[in-house]
């Protein structure tokens, strides 16, 4: 684990980027491999690099973190491919999307802002952090964040470690347990002034309603505090804060998300315990850091080679399979201006196509043809992938950054692992059917690469959606095919249904529908307005057995619905619709699905995530429903939702989530659907809150003179700025495939209830009202059998010794089904008088049949302090209303 030195604490000194594409690492007491990308609408400007080096890389940071870790100084900077800037090398860095740090242009629900798209459990990795051009190139901006090297140690610490902001904008101020108020923040020692926002007095309004200072008041640090003063978390922007909260300085009673999402632990036990270093072998540094190097690399074109397995395993239904997952891939998917080259394989490989560059209908056309169609022989994949690099050569002389999309069904031996590695190539690959290598997924974890298992079963669509999932972009969505919805059936009828075209896409839109033997007796599409597209309409191709249709110019706004008649009683009828934006100045709707983790060995669940933006910008109140598949043909539906409760981190941030707590054994894709219909904004019926994001400075007072100085305000953000008005819209996204494996002999785990993260209580003239959203039998699956509910007038008991408080009468509850909202309110029996603001702390547990208890819940607080105090008996008043949560 890591070595704590005195209180040492992980840490920073910050490098951008390195050069490799999967991952960051911690290689000795150094990371590397940190990826930053530019975005392509940043402007050209050269000063904006070195800003990057001298401003943001620099070497205070040591400082904070103690001669334990730093940042390696091999870092990169991906930019734009219409930059003159001179690059020292022009090799494509092509994986925009596994960028750990972003430039780009200010994000409407953020402003400048920095952030962090972070909505995993505590401890785990976020997905990146988000700096504009203008935090790193206006100093103006430093008075609102604070210096740019400890914001970004802010950001890191969520990025990397996975905790929690430890300020809260929207409960700014708490009444602690000695009935005193605080501002939210970690630690206590942090000295400062509540006053006034407007003449900037002592604070003197209070909320009747719940005791403490209302939002006229604020809270502004001493610029001057102790040395050494914590948190990181909470003032980054404090010239002697310089170190995160720890055991000894931790405020457990701050109401922010560090305690909410992380049980109430501090910073340094996450990251020493839980984090993604906690196991690392790491010592105190001893001696200077190396000196950095920093190398600029520039975006080129997408270079990509087909790698095809035509061996005999592959004939019939298989390769005709292949053949048309491909063919949508050329004609729609791959990128205009993208070189591809076509390799097949047996016991052997041979080029069927060399690298051509897609400039128009033609190209592509032609590169279909080249496509392989009939399967014989044994298997060989190492030869197929040799022979792919050959021609991923043949563009500049290497292949770094260039890509291999591999898809064979075969068990041949994998002995080409460290050519793979050494290549520099991002490397695919699918696995067709339940007799394909299981190392396949190692070929893609090495290289960068993602992994996808497609059943053979022609009715699903798996193979399709593979394929219509692998663009790339270098961060300007609006020229990136989208995938609206796919679906399929086998045997006589009719395959019919709808999808929603959006106003933020329409361009290309495509309808493609593919069949085994005979073509469909009738294919119909109708547009909002009514016009009918019938089969005539569509391009027909009697080798591939397709039939596409491209609606010209930009598809109508609206319910578009096709209806397929199907005569055979023994094949397959799928459609799959894809679209673009709708033009270059409005980005589109846009849905990334994945797992918590790519394997498991079935101890924990794990959980399914969706994002859905807008440019950044979460698009809320979505049906997101989530279809896990394995290679067995077990398949599992999953609601995923953005509640704020279960595996959900936040309610309303457009991140829908779900745990998944089947255990048994097998390879697993993934497919999420989101649909929206006739929903708009929420007209402040919902509240909408950023978080993980630098905290802002309202002002600071000087110490010792009694002198507030207040900086400028920070660019006000609308609610409707926070949320993304689209309509109605259909998406569909595939998330990489993974794996579950028990240790032999092992059974399935059952799982509890999850913890209960949102219990709340508030007064209701004479009673107290406890609401929460209700876990599952399973985690967040099914209904719980029980609740046990305590109450305390001492926080730190009740969370020491739950089972040691008072226990509450809750023999008339009765769960509801996961996701429901929970309401229990009671009187007391007895009520004296007692102490002034007299504070009462709850926590609930629950129970599964099967006895396995939740962990206990955060804990909630009657908001008002009443002058009473609750003895004994607690008499329930009434339970709970069934009330769903979507």
């Amino acid at each position: 684990s890591i070595t704590m030195a005195s209180e040492a604490v992980a840490v920073l000194l910050l490098v951008f980027l390195s050069g490799s594409t999967f991952g960051i690492k911690l290689e000795g007491n150094g990371y590397t491999d940190v990826l930053i990308a530019i975005n392509p609408v940043v402007p050209e400007n050269p000063l904006l690099i070195e800003r990057i080096k001298v401003k943001i890389l620099t070497q205070q940071l040591e400082t904070i973190c103690f001669h334990v870790t730093y940042f390696r100084y091999t870092y990169t900077a991906g930019i734009p491919n219409w930059w003159f800037y001179l690059a020292s090398q022009s090799f494509l860095i092509k994986k925009y999307n596994q960028a750990k740090i972003i430039i780009n242009e200010e994000n409407r629900a953020y402003g400048d802002q920095p952030y962090t798209l972070q909505y995993g459990q505590c401890g785990s990795e976020s997905r990146y952090i988000h700096l504009t051009t203008k935090f790193i190139l206006d100093d103006e901006l430093i008075k609102l964040y604070g210096p740019r090297d400890k914001v970004l140690v802010h950001e890191w610490a969520h990025l990397r470690w996975g905790v929690y902001d430890e300020f809260d904008d929207g409960q700014p101020f708490y009444k602690g347990a000695h009935s005193d108020i605080q501002a939210t923040r970690c630690s206590l020692e942090l000295d400062g002034k509540i006053v006034n926002r407007i003449n900037h007095t002592n604070c003197t309004h209070i909320d009747p309603n719940n005791k403490i200072y209302t939002q006229d008041c604020v809270f502004l640090a001493d610029s001057e505090q102790w040395e050494n003063t914590a948190s990181l978390m909470s003032y980054p922007s404090l010239h002697k804060v310089t170190r995160f909260c720890s055991n000894k300085t931790h405020n457990s009673e701050a109401p922010n998300a560090q305690n909410r999402m992380c049980d109430n632990r501090d910073v340094m036990d996450v990251i020493f315990t839980s984090s993604v270093d906690a196991k690392a072998n790491v010592q105190p540094l001893k001696g200077p850091h190396p000196v950095p190097r920093f190398t600029v690399m520039q975006r080129g074109q997408r270079v990509v080679c087909l790698v095809l397995d035509v061996s005999g395993s592959m004939r019939g239904s298989r390769i005709l399979q292949q053949q048309q997952a491909a063919s949508l891939f050329l004609t729609t998917i791959v990128e205009d201006h993208s070189y591809v080259g076509i390799v097949t394989f047996t016991k052997d490989a041979k080029t069927l196509k060399p690298l051509t560059v897609i400039h128009g209908e033609e190209s592509r056309t032609q590169l279909v043809r080249y496509l392989p169609s009939e399967a014989n022989g044994g298997t060989d994949i190492c030869k197929g992938l040799k022979k792919g690099f050959e021609e991923l050569r043949k563009d500049n002389g290497n292949t770094m950054g260039d890509e291999i999309i591999l898809l064979t069904d075969g068990e041949s031996e994998l002995n080409c692992a460290s050519e793979v590695k050494e290549s520099g190539a991002i490397v695919n690959t699918i696995a067709l059917g339940p007799s394909a290598n299981k190392e396949l997924k190692m070929l893609s974890e090495i290289s960068g690469g993602k992994y996808f298992y497609a059943s053979e079963n022609l009715d699903q669509t798996e193979l399709v959606n593979v394929f219509a999932s692998l663009t790339t972009t270098n961060g300007d969505l609006t020229h990136q095919t989208i995938l609206l919805d796919s679906s399929g059936m086998k045997g006589k009828g009719i395959l019919n249904g709808t999808v929603s075209v959006d106003h933020t896409i329409g361009n290309k839109t495509t309808f493609l529908v593919l069949h085994e033997s005979q073509s469909p007796e009738d294919i119909e599409i109708k547009s909002p307005s009514g016009q009918i597209y019938d089969f005539i309409d569509f391009q027909h191709s009697s080798i591939s057995k397709m039939h596409s249709l491209v609606i010209q110019g930009t598809a109508e706004t609206g319910e578009w619905t096709y209806t397929i008649k199907n005569t055979l009683s023994d094949q397959y009828i799928t459609i799959t619709i894809t679209s673009c934006a709708v033009s270059d100045a409005i980005p589109p709707v846009t849905v990334k699905a994945h797992m918590s983790q790519q394997s498991i060995d079935g101890s924990k669940p794990m959980l399914v995530y969706a994002e859905v933006n807008q440019k950044g910008v979460p698009v809320i109140l979505a049906d997101v429903m989530a279809t896990l598949k394995s290679d067995s043909g077990d398949q599992y539906q999953l609601q995923l939702l953005d509640n704020g409760a279960g595996a959900d981190a936040f309610r309303n941030d457009g991140i829908y989530s779900r745990y998944f707590t089947t255990s048994k054994n097998g390879r697993y894709n993934l497919k999420v659907k989101v649909q929206r219909k006739n929903k708009s904004k929420n007209n402040g019926q919902v509240r909408l809150k950023r978080h993980s994001v630098a905290p802002y400075v309202p002002g600071y007072v000087i110490k010792g003179k009694s002198l507030i100085v207040m900086n400028p305000p920070k660019p006000p953000v609308s609610e409707d700025d926070l949320q993304a008005d689209v309509g109605s819209f259909t998406r569909t996204a595939i998330g990489e495939s993974f794996s579950v494996s028990l240790p032999p002999g092992v059974p399935p785990p059952n799982f509890p209830p999850n913890k209960i993260t949102d219990l709340n209580a508030e007064i209701e003239e004479d009673k107290v009202m406890l609401t929460w959203t209700a876990p599952g039998e399973d985690m967040d699956q099914g209904t719980a059998d029980s609740y046990e509910i305590r109450v305390s007038m001492d926080l730190e008991a009740l969370r020491g010794s739950f089972s040691g408080a008072h226990l509450m009468n809750t023999s008339d509850i009765r769960p509801l089904e996961a996701g429901s909202t929970e309401e229990y309110s009671f009187l007391s029996s007895y009520i004296i008088n007692a102490e002034p603001e007299t504070v009462m702390f709850f926590a609930v547990r629950s129970c599964d049949k099967d006895s396995l208890m939740s962990d206990m819940s955060n804990v909630a607080k009657n908001p008002n302090e009443s002058k009473i105090l609750l003895l004994l008996l607690l008499l329930p008043l009434r339970s709970i209303s069934n009330i769903e949560i979507n």
